[in-house]
């Protein structure tokens, strides 16, 4: 946000430099992120002087040409040749002289010289307010008041004055700060905090004694009949107007915050705007029909093309501000195209109101709009500053449009909304911050942000705190107000440094950090996605049951929470392969939500969340090498690192049990652990699904669920043993078996059978094709057999293996080859 140092002076008479107040404004909280010049350049302008007008000529060779004299009190007249219509002798007028750099309607810079127009000499060029950048006609040249002094500088004829910008970077809590007055207070606070000696340093609003009702005619009637959107709606009937050109003073104040003036109406409500906070909104009388306005709630389909000529549907939630048929605006957001200002505006009404910031917020979110109404709306704005906006806007249309002030203003306040009364105890602010300030700088400070005490004890405060202070709601907000004025800087740091000791709780740090570790030390890269999604993916594939929809979501790409990780998995690899990187491995550690129990009474059992660990292989093994052959990545390869994540959490004895395809995956292989306790699975994604993403190539994924591997790998003990004196065999087996038996069958059947000296199983080869039943295939498996006490014998050898290959045929009609 943009802040003019100068404005900010009219509001508080401070005379400390920009520099100055920067650094005050960024120790009290709003933290200043740039500060830049904002004036004129001396060197643009510098030599447009006052000059007059003393003889015009008609040009002898052009008929839309005249030659002038002109007086620019350099002691000598000189000749200029002029191309405006309304140039003539008398005129005091301003003076573009030889070497004066102005610039073009582009913004280039060119400069004045000597020059012939026409075989005639000119020493100069009399401007037009275009040609001076105060304005946009060109209609003819800038006609001074007659008791303008001739050698006067544009500059000083019209005060300009160099300024500075601030750009303030506000917090989204900081609402009240949203206007030069919000950070004029700020400012206010924390000067007198810094400087207590300065006593007569003040915040000063503009003076509305001014303001009169000028005739009592036929003023706009009022109706609210949503108090919940609208708490307070205050409006007032100008007539007589006149649409045009700010003044200049009004262009430069909206021109130092970046803004472009618009017309008088538009840029007077835009500086009450970024003068005080209040959002205004001017009407065009002639299309309020019925000569009432009616703020209601929206009904549901209802229809309306706004200022951005885009028709907008409402949800019957939305507070309107409509006349007696029909909405024109949507109350403190955005105007309808109807019924604003255009040129042909002849009578106004303005409109200052409280629109309840939550509605204001979900409504913004809801159409998509973001305006400066609705960004210091939905994050609140003082209700009782309303009807002073209101006089401050009517005095100065006035002033610029010559229009009159028909009846008082309309003030619809049903109840007025209260402060909000918080108890603060002197103690707790020293608990909190570590050390004590005095309780009389405690007290000014509160005074200084306008926060009253209306009871006082020696150890505690009862306060009122200003509703346009919207986040202050508890005693700990009020610590913070006074710690931001008192300086966080000026908190001394201790020899000493206190803490409490307490149990550690078991945490998943630093098993994920190990995880993750193997996994990039694997060539693995870690991603981190958004956990809102889309909806519309879930149904494409008629699994868009207990999803956790967003309430008001911020588009419809991200309008629910994801309730898996895969379709994340798929969006990053889609991105690496849009720019030509076809091998990629990746892993997340993320949450994912569902809907469990819609009847739950709180959110705790209506929904669940959960973390999972996803792991994706696509492309090759490895990046192609010369000397080593290409390698697709297959269901094993990932199936490998899973596995490996597991053993590195302490996961032991896990099942594994082929299941039959699903909705979005293949050869899936579920992991089970004791109790039958499912802690994941590994699959290869259906190619349906790759095609939703134009994804070519195939990939694998495993999902562990995390949250059930860290509480087994939590409560496993770790028992340390001495190694084996002895060593270990291995023999090797080729069985024939039936093509639906599972090597994990294999596996889990010999460690049964075998359970003292049989320590590993492996399998290293599978063959399936010529020569071989086509129901069946060949499994080489290899184990390893060790004895902790002795050095095994070739008999100790053979009978485990022969009991193995006798369970072997028994159980799966093994044939051994």
């Amino acid at each position: 946000m943009k802040i003019s140092y100068n404005w900010l002076r009219e509001l508080i008479n401070i005379n400390e430099t920009p520099e100055v107040c920067a650094k005050l404004l960024t120790d009290c909280g709003l933290e200043v992120d740039s500060i830049e010049s904002n004036g004129i350049d001396d060197n643009y302008l510098k030599g447009v002087i006052v000059a007059e007008v003393i003889t015009k000529e008609k040009h002898p060779d052009a008929d839309k040409l005249s030659v002038t004299t002109v007086n620019a009190g350099t002691g000598e007249l000189l000749q200029v040749v002029c191309g405006a219509p309304n140039v003539d002798a008398g005129q005091k007028v301003f003076l573009a002289t030889i070497g004066t750099v102005l610039k073009d309607s582009d913004g280039n810079a060119f400069t004045i010289k000597k020059s012939k127009i026409r075989g005639v000499e000119s020493f100069g060029m009399i401007c037009a307010e275009d040609e001076l950048g105060l304005g946009k006609s060109h209609a003819g040249i800038m006609v001074l008041a007659a008791t303008a002094k001739i050698g006067t500088t544009v500059k000083d004829y019209f005060n300009l004055q160099e300024d500075t910008a601030f750009e303030i970077g506000l917090t989204p809590n900081r609402g009240d700060a949203a206007s030069h007055y919000g950070i004029a207070k700020d400012l206010y606070a924390a000067y007198k905090s810094m400087r207590p000696d300065v006593k007569d340093i003040m915040l000063k609003l503009r003076d509305v004694s001014a303001f009169s009702v000028d005739k009592y005619e036929n003023p706009i009637k009022v109706e609210i009949d949503d108090n919940d959107g609208c708490k307070r709606y205050s409006g007032l009937t100008i007539r007589n107007v006149e649409v045009k050109e700010s003044p200049l003073w009004l262009k430069t104040k909206i021109k130092s915050i970046g803004l472009n003036p618009i017309n008088n109406i538009v840029d007077i409500t835009n500086f009450i705007l970024f003068e005080l906070g209040q959002p205004l909104h001017a009407f065009d009388i002639a299309k309020i029909e019925g000569g009432k306005i009616v703020v209601r709630k929206a009904n549901k389909d209802e229809k309306m093309i706004t200022l951005d000529e885009v028709e907008r549907s409402f949800a019957g939630t939305e507070t309107l501000i409509c006349n007696a048929s029909k909405p024109m605006c949507i109350g403190g957001i955005f105007g309808g195209l109807d019924a604003g200002i255009s040129n042909e505006t002849k009578d106004v009404f303005i409109e200052s109101a409280y629109f309840n910031p939550t509605s204001i917020r979900k409504t913004s979110k809801q159409l998509g709009i973001k305006t400066d109404s609705a960004y210091r709306f939905e994050r609140g704005t003082d209700p009782e500053i309303t009807v002073y906006a209101l006089k401050l806007a009517a005095i100065l249309i006035k002033e610029c449009t010559g229009g009159y002030i028909d009846s008082d203003i309309v003030d619809v306040y049903k109840e007025k909304i209260p402060d909000y009364t918080i108890q603060f105890r002197y103690n707790k602010l020293s608990q909190v911050i570590g050390f004590e300030i005095d309780k009389s700088e405690v007290k000014n400070i509160l005074n200084n942000l306008a926060i009253k005490i209306t009871k006082e004890t020696d150890d505690e405060l009862l306060l009122e705190v200003p509703r346009f202070k919207y986040d202050v709601e508890r005693e700990i907000d009020v610590i913070e107000e006074i710690l931001r004025i008192y300086n966080y800087n000026k908190i001394p740091l201790l020899d000493n440094l206190n803490t409490k000791i307490i149990n550690p709780t078991k945490d998943d740090t630093r098993i994920k950090e190990a995880v993750s570790n193997y996994l990039s030390y694997n060539g693995f890269n870690e991603a981190m996605n958004n956990s809102l999604t889309s909806s519309k993916v879930y149904a494409k594939f008629n699994i868009d049951d207990n999803l956790v929809p967003i309430v008001n979501p911020l588009s419809e790409d991200l309008n629910v929470l994801r309730k898996d990780l895969l379709f994340c998995s798929l969006e990053t690899i889609l991105y690496n392969l849009n720019r030509k990187i076809n091998n990629i491995k990746i892993y997340e550690f993320g949450k994912i939500y569902s809907l469990v129990n819609a009847e739950g009474k709180t959110n705790l059992e209506k929904y669940k969340e959960e973390t999972c660990l996803a792991i994706s292989i696509t492309g090759n093994q490895r990046q192609e090498l010369w000397n080593k052959p290409v390698q697709k990545s297959n269901f094993f390869d990932v199936k490998e690192h899973a596995l490996n994540v597991l053993a590195r959490c302490g996961i032991e004895g896990i099942k594994e049990d082929y299941t039959e395809d699903s909705t979005l995956f293949e050869n899936i292989l579920t992991l089970k652990v004791q109790n039958n306790l499912e802690i994941g699975f590994i699959a290869t994604v259906k190619n349906s699904v790759l095609k939703h993403y134009d994804i070519n190539q195939p990939v694998h994924y495993a999902i562990i669920y995390w949250e059930k591997v860290f509480q087994i790998s939590a409560n496993k003990k770790i028992k340390f043993k001495e190694l084996s004196k002895f060593q270990s065999v291995k023999r090797d087996l080729s069985l024939l078996i039936d093509k639906h038996i599972s090597f994990s069958e294999l596996k889990e059947m010999a460690l049964k059978t075998e359970r003292k000296l049989l320590k590993e199983v492996s399998l290293f080869d599978v063959y399936e094709g010529k020569n071989l039943d086509a129901n069946k295939k060949s499994y080489s498996l290899r184990f390893i057999l060790l004895d902790e006490n002795k050095t095994l014998t070739d008999k100790d050898i053979e009978q485990t293996m022969n009991k193995l290959i006798e369970e072997y045929k028994k159980q799966y009609n093994a044939v051994l080859r």
